[in-house]
């Protein structure tokens, strides 16, 4: 007699997509992934007035998840963006969103953590979404993914490691928008910047997170 096996547990099936208005364009994500911030619009506005004099190239985003920043940056215009994040559930709405937004030949989604990521390319731009919650204040945040929000012991983690990949990668006339969580991580962070960046400038939103601007010396 032959002995049935077990059958094999089916995975459960993944939640169903939401969708929001990001500006313009429509975001998909669901609950694996952090819900995009309305506030962060700033650093996409901010991040499209900068293309409008930079040098010709391709826009990188560090930590993307869904990709609304990144694609809000380059709306209108003809440029590539490479969205790079650790998460491989982010990375597939980042690219169903490129799709979505008409820019599926124009956007590259890389699924590495930031460390990993390396180019030929020197980028005009480069924007930085790293998670920045304290880790001991996670539980405060139970709707977040830990993934996307778990800053290390300081929030900076993720942040120094954008730095040094802003470092490698920014154009000599390019800058560099990076989200920090509070004015005492922009200076921690600005006083360990490497040589090859200062910090030129900075925009907040009142009780959220803020945007400092990195450029080379002398920009």
């Amino acid at each position: 007699m032959t002995e049935l096996l077990p059958a094999p547990p089916v995975a459960p099936a993944p939640p169903a997509p939401l969708t929001m208005a990001f500006g313009p364009l429509s975001i998909s994500y669901d609950d694996r992934v952090l819900t995009p911030r309305p506030w962060t619009q700033l650093q996409a506005r901010w991040a499209a007035e900068i293309l409008e004099e930079a040098p010709p190239g391709p826009v990188l985003e560090l930590c993307s998840g869904a990709g609304h920043i990144g694609l809000l940056a380059v709306h209108g215009t003809d440029r590539r963006l490479v969205c790079v994040d650790v998460d491989p559930v982010a990375c597939g709405f980042a690219r169903r969103n490129a799709d979505a937004a008409g820019r599926g030949g124009l956007v590259e989604v890389r699924n590495l953590a930031v460390d990993d990521f390396a180019s030929d390319e020197q980028y005009p731009l480069i924007v930085a979404d790293p998670p920045w919650v304290l880790s001991e204040h996670l539980a405060c945040f139970p709707a977040d993914p830990a993934l996307a929000i778990d800053g290390g012991d300081d929030g900076l983690a993720l942040a120094r490691r954008c730095v040094a990949v802003i470092d490698q990668q920014l154009h000599p006339d390019g800058a560099a928008l990076l989200q920090l969580g509070s004015v005492v991580q922009l200076e921690t962070l600005t006083g360990e910047l490497p040589s090859g960046l200062v910090a030129a400038d900075v925009r907040a939103e009142p009780g959220r997170g803020l945007i400092v601007r990195l450029v080379r010396p002398g920009r």
